[in-house]
């Protein structure tokens, strides 16, 4: 294999706007191509697709689709994805196939121990061992992850955490699973754009408000829901306390709903998806990441970089980017002690500030350039063990 490329093939369910699928195009677009060619193969993506697809493909990566890979569970189409991302890989040769989430990891490993890849490496981007599914639907997943486990070579997880918790749920012995963390393009954080005040006049919000913000899919594991109820009670304590929601989902309307039912419609406003996320937040006072359950938290880590001092649920690898008083912890599906903690940084101007440069220095260990170069050292240190290095 001297003098020749090594050939990547990436796989994940969707490319939407979330965390997972912004990591793995990330991953992709930033790849050394001198020394690796790189393919990314999806399932159809509903709804707004990420903006970073563009640079994977202006970088040079190869994009494929797989038209039954699709989210939910379904014997006809995942079969069918089995056939289609094992045909891909045979016909592509590939020296490294790395999956990512929890579908796309199962039967994109399935297809690959199927094809002869030699090399085959997962990312969870979290896990769904609590927070999704009933018992029963748990159980069969953590049954599949562990048979999965046994044919992948490595597993990445974004946090000490995650891989903890993979441990627990005797998925694999620990020395199987690497931790990197999610790497985050600050590139697009442009100091120079526009101004907190153009930002809240632009959304209705007034430049005397208590934004409290959050940034993410309106989606039930998000804990938006939460979010709302805290502020209901917030807003009894906080003088012109407004909340802003930045995103779009499944939710958005029974959010709309319950904001109505509480009376607090009036303070509340819903963004959409935004280009310019560093304006947005900065827009922000104060960060929520209510999530009942949660990967790294990807939004946590911009918001840090902007700043913001953060309140996050006690979930997944978030614990350990606010250790060390960089924010505020609380339990999930708490709307008491989250509101409580809301109302507590905004009574407190120097905590705040000193949080917000406290996460800003953090956050810099984040960056999508120290993701790539460990992610890649890995996939050296995998070749040597196979003797299909250089």
């Amino acid at each position: 294999m001297s003098g020749k490329k090594i050939k990547v093939l990436h796989a994940i369910t969707r490319l939407d706007r979330g965390g997972s699928a912004e990591n793995t195009l990330l991953t992709v677009a930033q790849a050394n191509m001198d020394r690796y060619e790189v393919s990314l193969v999806t399932g159809p993506t509903e709804g707004e697709r990420s903006p970073t697809e563009a640079l994977a493909r202006t970088r040079g990566v190869h994009m494929a689709d797989a038209p039954h890979l699709v989210r939910n569970v379904s014997p006809f189409a995942d079969l069918r994805a089995v056939w289609e991302l094992w045909r891909l890989m045979r016909q592509g040769r590939f020296d490294i196939v790395h999956t990512h989430t929890s579908k796309a990891g199962l039967l994109g490993r399935l297809a690959a121990r199927l094809a002869g890849v030699p090399i085959v490496i997962h990312t969870p981007h979290g896990h769904v061992f609590y927070g999704y599914f009933g018992p029963m639907v748990t159980r069969l997943f953590v049954w599949l992850e562990r048979w999965a486990a046994g044919f992948s070579q490595r597993v990445i997880s974004l946090t000490e955490k995650g891989a903890q918790d993979h441990v627990d749920f005797a998925i694999a012995a620990r020395e199987k699973f690497v931790v990197i963390h999610s790497g985050i393009n600050f590139s697009p954080f442009d100091p120079d754009g526009p101004s907190p005040q153009a930002v809240r006049a632009e959304l209705g919000i007034p430049a005397e408000g208590m934004v409290f913000g959050t940034l993410g899919r309106l989606t039930a594991i998000k804990g938006q829901e939460d979010l709302i109820e805290a502020f209901a009670a917030v807003r009894e304590r906080v003088d012109n306390a407004w909340l802003l929601l930045v995103g779009d989902g499944e939710e958005r309307e029974a959010l709309i709903a319950q904001a109505e039912r509480l009376g607090v419609m009036d303070r509340m406003v819903l963004a959409g998806w935004r280009q310019d996320v560093y304006a947005v937040l900065a827009a922000m006072d104060i960060f929520a990441l209510p999530s009942l359950n949660e990967g790294m938290g990807k939004a946590l880590v911009e918001a840090m970089y902007a700043r913001l001092p953060c309140v996050a649920t006690r979930v997944g690898g978030v614990a350990e980017l606010l250790a060390d008083d960089v924010g505020l912890l609380v339990d999930a599906s708490s709307p008491r002690e989250l509101g409580a903690a809301l109302s507590q940084l905004a009574g407190d101007a120097e905590r705040r500030q000193q949080m917000g440069e406290a996460g800003r220095r953090r956050a810099a260990d984040y960056s999508v350039e120290k993701m790539v170069a460990k992610i890649e050292a890995l996939y050296e240190e995998v070749l040597a063990e196979k003797g299909l290095g250089r």
